[in-house]
C-alpha cells in the first residue's frame, strides 16, 4: 500500500492541527485552511478507504462528526467515495464545516449555487 498522510496523522507521524482526539478516530484542520473558519476533517485512526468500505468504523467516524456538529448552531456534513465524487485521499475523512447565514459558501445544491453558476454562464 501507498503511504497514506491520514494514516500517518493518526500515528503522529506527520504534522496536523488536531482539534479533538477519540481513541477511534481524530478531528484535524485540513492543511488549506479549510473553506471557512471551524472547517475540520474527522478520520478514523484505522486506514479504511471511503465511507462504503467498513460500514462499522463509517460509523464511528459519524457519531465523532455528530459530536462536533452538536456544538454548532449550523454546519454541513460531508464525505466523499471515490475520484468522480471528489475524494482527493483515499482515507475515510468526513468534513464537519460550519455554517452562517449568506456566507458565500455555494454547495451544489443552494441557491448560492446556482446564482454563481447563472452568474458564470452570462460572462461566458
Amino acid at each position: 500500500m501507498q503511504t497514506c498522510v491520514f494514516c500517518d496523522i493518526a500515528a503522529g507521524q506527520a504534522p496536523a492541527v488536531i482539534v479533538r482526539q477519540w481513541p477511534d478516530a481524530l478531528a484535524i484542520r485540513p492543511r488549506s485552511g479549510g473553506v471557512n473558519d471551524g472547517h475540520v476533517f474527522v478520520l478514523p485512526r484505522v486506514h479504511v478507504a471511503d465511507a462504503g468500505t467498513d460500514p462499522e468504523v463509517t460509523v464511528a467516524v459519524m457519531r465523532r462528526a455528530a459530536e462536533l456538529m452538536a456544538e454548532l448552531p449550523a454546519a454541513n456534513l460531508i464525505t466523499s467515495k471515490g475520484e468522480a465524487a471528489t475524494q482527493s485521499v483515499p482515507h475515510l475523512h468526513v468534513h464537519v464545516v460550519p455554517r452562517q447565514t449568506d456566507d458565500g459558501l455555494p454547495l451544489p445544491w443552494s441557491p448560492q449555487h446556482a446564482a454563481r453558476a447563472a452568474k458564470n454562464s452570462a460572462t461566458s
